[in-house]
This record gives C-alpha cells, structure tokens and sequence, in this order.
C-alpha cells in the first residue's frame, strides 16, 4: 500500500466511521457511500496539505482508492492556506457608516419615486373621471396609461444618462455613492415597462441601444434578464440570445461590484439558462450550449461550439433551425403592431379594469356599511377587503381558465417540426403560449401535491399512465408548448425542470416533441431540449447538461456539466422501497394528500391576506389624497410595495419556528417531509418570482 493511498484510505475511513477498509473495495457498491458521504470526503482530502484535490468527478471515474490514489498520482499537493485567508485579503473593506447612509439614500429614492407616483395616479384617475362621455373617458384613459407608460420606460433611460453617463470597466465598492447611483438605475432599469413587454422583439434591442448597448440589425433576445451595465454590452448581427440567459455585465464579489465587457461577434447562439460573466466574448458564429457558463476571461473562437461549466469545446451544434425570411419591412410591423397592442389594448384593460374593481369595491363597502363615511377606516378596510378577494380569487380562477384556454387553442396553430419565419402570426401564437407557460402561480400552488399532475395534464402534458405519488413534480415547471410535452410513468421532477420545446435562429423558429423517458428522477434547475439523449430509468442530478449527441444513456445516472454517468442509485435508496406499493403507499400518499390540501389551504389564505395589505395601503395613499399630507400618501404607497413581502417573510418564519428542520434522510410520506415542502411553498422569494 502506498503512502497515498493509505492516506486516502484513513480519511474515507474517519468519515465512514469504520476501522478499516480495503483499497480495492468500491467506494458505491461495498462500501455504502453515497454523494452526500463522498462530498464530505471530498472537503475532508482539500484540508489535507499532502494531498492533491479531489472532485466528484474524481470519485466517480475512479470509484477505489487505490485507482484514486493512482490517478491523483502526478497531481501535486496545494500548500494549507488558513481559513478565509483568501478571502479576507481579497475584500474591500466597507463601513458602518457608509452601511447606513446607502440604506437612507435608498430609502429616500424610494419615498421620491412613491410620491411621484401617488400624484400620478391621483391626477389621472380625475382626469379620466372627468370626461363628459364614456367615450371621452376612453379616449383619457388610452392616453393617461400610455403617457404612464411611456414616462416609466423613459425615465430609467434619463436617469442612466445623468447619474452613471457610460459604463467603464471598473470596480464599485458596496455601500458607496458610486453603489447608490448603480443601485438607482439598475433598479429602475429592472422595472421599466418597456424591458419587460418588448423582450423577444425589435423594440427591446431599440430600448438598449437607448441605453449604452451596442447591437447589430437581426439580433434578437429572449432572455428575460435585463441587462443593466449596457455600455459594456456588444452583440453582432444575427445573434440569438435564448431564454433565461444572463448577461449583467456585472458580478459581486468581496464587498465591490466588478464590471465588465461582454462581447458577443455576429450570428452568436447563446443557449437557454446560459450564463456570460464580465470579460467574456464569442466570436462570430460561435455557440455557446443550455445552461452552459462562460466563466471570466473564457474566449470562444469563431465557429466553435462550446457547452458546459466552465465551457468547453464540442461537437453538438445548438443552432438547429434552418434560417427563414424575415424582411426588415416585417420586423416593423411586427413592432408597430405590439406596440400598438400594449398601448391601445392591454395598458387600458389593465388601468381600466383596475378602477372598475375599486369603484365596485367601494360601492358594495357603502352597501355594507351605510354609516361608514367614504374616507373612514372601517370603509377602507372593507373596501381592501373586497377589492383583495375579487383580485386574488378573481384573477386566480380567471387566470387558470386563460392558461389552459389559451394552451389549448392556441397549440393548433403552431404545428410540430414546421419551420416558421419569426415576426408574423404563427409567432405570437407561438409566444402566446411560451408566456403562459411561465406564469409560476398555479405551479407554486399545486405543485409537491398531486394535484399538479391534473393540472398539467389539463394544459397538455401527456403524462399517461400516471403513477402517483404525491411528489411527481415540484413547485417550478415551466415549457414553450405543452402540448409537445411528455414525461413518462413513474418519473419523479424536482424543482426547476426546464422543457425547452423550441428551436430559434434570428429569423425562423419551430417546435418540436421533448419527451422524458419512464422510472426517472429529474433533479433541481434542469433544462431538457428536444432531442435529449435519455431514456428509460435515468437519474438527471441537479443542474445536468443534457447530452444531444451519443448513445441513448438508459439505468444510469448523469451528473456535471458536461456530464458523465454515475450509478442509477446506491444502497441509501432502497431503504424506502417497502412504501413504494401496496397497502403502505396507500396509506401513505392518503396522508400526504390530507397535510398538502392544508398547505394549499395556507398558501392561498397567506397569499390573500399579503393582497389585502397591499390593497389597504394603496387605497389609503389613492383615496385619502385630499385628506392626508402627501408625503404621508407618498409613504403609504411605498410601504404597499413592499408589506407583501414583509409578511410572507414572517409568514415563513412562523412556520420555521413552529416546526424547526433539521439535516435529515426520511421518506415523501414523512410528516417531517411535508413540513418541508409546506416551507417551500410559503417562501417569500416565490411572491417575488411571480
């Protein structure tokens, strides 16, 4: 026995809790170890000064000590540094003070744009009341809510302009004023109409390039994730920047703000969840894959493709749809028309239907209370009252009519493996379905229950037969087209699986079938294209590349990015199976079924309850405009932005406190299981999400 391996066989032998072992015995298989066993062997061996690092990698491409010990052979060991040395020597130092000032500023900023906002809505709701006719009404109300819109959509570009001027490659310590003015615009640009109504057409790349970002004709991007340091941002012609892909420009890190160029060459293809940090760039007609990363300082030569974390070079080509023709002339209309539509239709339905609700709530208030004067407490709180549960269970019932409405009917317009030119009418049905698919509401409500298995079926998914088990999908599920989207029987979905059901080039897009093989288990954050090359009985680990090209990968395990196969389970798994059948899982899933409806129950209840603050306040900064000093009005207003929030926090908190959890390894039909899922449920950042 080497020296290595005796070493190695020590360490796996303290985390194991045996005396000893053999360093031919596989660490899986014989052993009993499991990733979470091997993760902490993995740190056990970084600590250790005389010996090389390992991964899990590693531990799965040699899986004994002894081919472990033979492959980290010619590794040489990294010198012990103490504990957060590093970081500490790479931190900029902030202050208390400066801590306090930043949070003043902030908050004032926010106070500002409150009262601004508050005088607002206070003017133009009288001036659209005012109209002699319901036709003069209208007519104020098209152009009240499109100068509302168009001034939120401008002032963030004023404000970049004034405060920051152009983005330089710099470093911006936190809490500074630097960090305030950063803070300002990026929280401006975050919330502007316009960067979230016009993603995916030609009116957003106009709307950047207002904004610093250089931008060649015929790009176009889907991804949601505005970025906000634009002077830094280059993007050629003909390049395609999918869904979800994050291109800041910025990073944090050590108490300072790092910013940096991202530059992308001409006919670009940016996969699905891909992230670019600063200093990256892709020549022209490079390909970087789904969730893939460039980390800083990462360079993708002209032609290459590149996928994984950090990205590497393959073979696999990201850009399968054939190009189409997409006419300058076309792109304009297809803006004209959009804009037309967010101007003339959906701004006035929304403004429109908003002052209806309130009008019918305070009516029915008076009815109710016909003591109570119109500015009184009690009227506001029976007003919020109302207006809080036609809005929440309203538009809940209404919106889960829309979703399945709008998936169904539309679903026949856009035919599988038929290349469509983007721009045109296929295209907004198309985009009609994608945006319905990401409304995370009724997924955060059904999901961990088994009701979200109905609910997708009612979309479309063909799901049959459906074994169920109360855990076949978590709380985030999102697709392009549900009806092109299948999971087999008996497969179990974690949280954050990703169905990528189309193809897009910068002038043409179609969609195809995604379908996930039976008996899988599907981890957290995965993002699964057409054509994936899994089968029957796969495990998917969390945030797994999913392999395009190759054999049809079948009872084995896939892990990393670029992944590699691990084994399909280990012993912990089985020590479950008795429940999986029979009168136990019965009895079981009858259990969970019970503890989920009440956790529904809590979510809705909690929910409604953080819509009737919000309606409280809001009403009273509106209302008692007149009554109240207006930067009473203005500070009203603000806190109904952010009480929701505020209370969901305490909401989860509660909850926390009434059931502590702890590190544990239990059964789905564990009540200790359901408490946890109950806190996933009721988590403030999903409020935030949606």
């Amino acid at each position: 026995m080497t020296r290595a391996e005796r070493t190695l066989a020590e360490v796996l032998a303290d985390v194991l809790r045996a005396d000893r072992l053999s360093v031919d015995s596989h660490f899986f298989e014989e052993l009993g170890a499991d990733s979470l066993v091997m993760a902490k062997f993995c740190a056990r061996v970084r600590k250790r000064g005389d010996l090389p690092s390992v991964t899990m990698k590693d531990i799965y491409r040699h899986p004994t000590i002894r081919s472990l010990a033979a492959a980290l052979a010619d590794a040489t060991p990294k010198p012990v540094q103490p504990p957060g040395s590093a970081a500490i020597e790479a931190a900029t130092s902030t202050s208390a003070r400066e801590y306090i000032l930043c949070g003043a500023l902030q908050a004032l900023f926010f106070l500002a744009y409150s009262y601004l906002a508050v005088v607002g809505i206070a003017w133009s709701s009288r001036w659209v009341a005012s109209g002699s006719s319901a036709a003069e009404a209208c007519g104020r109300l098209v152009l009240a809510s499109s100068a509302a819109f168009l001034l939120a959509s401008a002032v963030p570009i004023a404000a970049k302009w004034v405060l920051i001027g152009r983005w330089k490659t710099q470093q911006i310590r936190l809490w500074s004023l630097a960090y305030v003015r950063f803070w300002i615009v990026k929280t401006l640009i975050r919330s502007s109409p316009a960067a979230r109504m016009f993603i995916g057409t030609p009116v957003y790349l106009l709307y950047l390039r207002a904004l610093g970002a250089r931008i060649g004709p015929g790009a176009v991007i889907f991804s949601r994730r505005v970025p906000v340091c634009t002077d830094l941002l280059t993007i050629g012609a003909g390049t395609v920047i999918r869904k979800e892909a994050i291109f800041q420009c910025y990073r944090a890190q050590a108490g300072r703000l790092e910013l940096g160029p991202v530059t992308l060459g001409r006919d670009v293809f940016v996969g699905e969840r891909s992230v670019l940090d600063i200093n990256t760039s892709m020549r022209d007609r490079a390909q970087l894959g789904h969730a893939s990363g460039l980390h800083s300082g990462q360079a993708v030569p002209a032609g290459e493709r590149w996928h994984g974390s950090p990205a590497q070079r393959t073979d696999v080509n990201y850009l399968r749809a054939p190009s189409a023709q997409a006419s300058t002339w076309r792109r304009a209309v297809y803006s004209t028309a959009a804009v037309l539509v967010v101007l003339l239709l959906c701004l006035p339905l929304l403004a429109g239907g908003t002052t209806l609700a309130i009008d019918g709530a305070s009516s029915l208030a008076q009815v109710l209370d016909p003591t109570a004067g119109a500015s009184t407490l009690v009227a506001l709180l029976i007003e919020a009252v109302i207006l809080s549960l036609v809005i929440f269970f309203g538009l809940a019932l209404a919106g889960l009519l829309l979703v399945v409405a709008v998936s169904r009917l539309l679903s026949g317009f856009v035919k599988p493996d038929v290349v469509y030119p983007l721009y045109g009418f296929h295209d907004a049905a198309h985009r009609a379905i994608a945006r319905i698919g990401r409304m995370r509401f009724f997924t955060y409500l059904f999901g961990d229950s088994s009701l979200i298995v109905h609910f997708l079926q009612w979309l479309g998914y063909r799901l049959k037969p459906v074994v169920q088990t109360g855990v076949n999908f978590g709380t985030e599920v999102m697709h392009a087209n549900p009806s092109l989207s299948a999971v087999g029987s008996g497969t179990m979905v974690a949280d954050g699986l990703h169905l990528v059901n189309d193809e897009v080039s910068s002038t043409s897009f179609r969609v195809s079938r995604v379908a996930i093989g039976p008996h899988n288990f599907v981890g957290n954050d995965v993002t699964y294209p057409a054509g994936g090359r899994t089968g029957d009985n796969v495990l998917l680990g969390t945030k797994v590349l999913v392999p395009l090209d190759g054999k049809i990968r079948e009872g084995v395990g896939l892990l990393g990015s670029p992944c590699f196969e691990i084994p399909r389970s280990v012993e912990r798994d089985m020590r479950f199976d008795h429940l999986r059948t029979g009168e136990a899982l019965r009895r079981g899933l009858a259990a969970k079924n019970r503890c989920d409806l009440q956790t529904i129950g809590i979510f809705l209840v909690t929910r409604w309850l953080g819509v009737f603050l919000f309606a409280s306040l809001y009403l009273a900064a509106v209302e008692l405009y007149d009554v109240l000093p207006h930067g009473l009005n203005a500070v009203l207003f603000a806190l109904s932005v952010v009480v929701t929030a505020v209370f969901l926090c305490g909401v989860q908190r509660c909850i926390v406190a009434l059931h502590p959890t702890r590190p544990t390894i239990c059964s789905v039909y564990h009540p200790d299981f359901w408490w946890a899922e109950r806190i996933w449920k009721v988590h403030p950042i999903h409020y935030l999400h949606a």
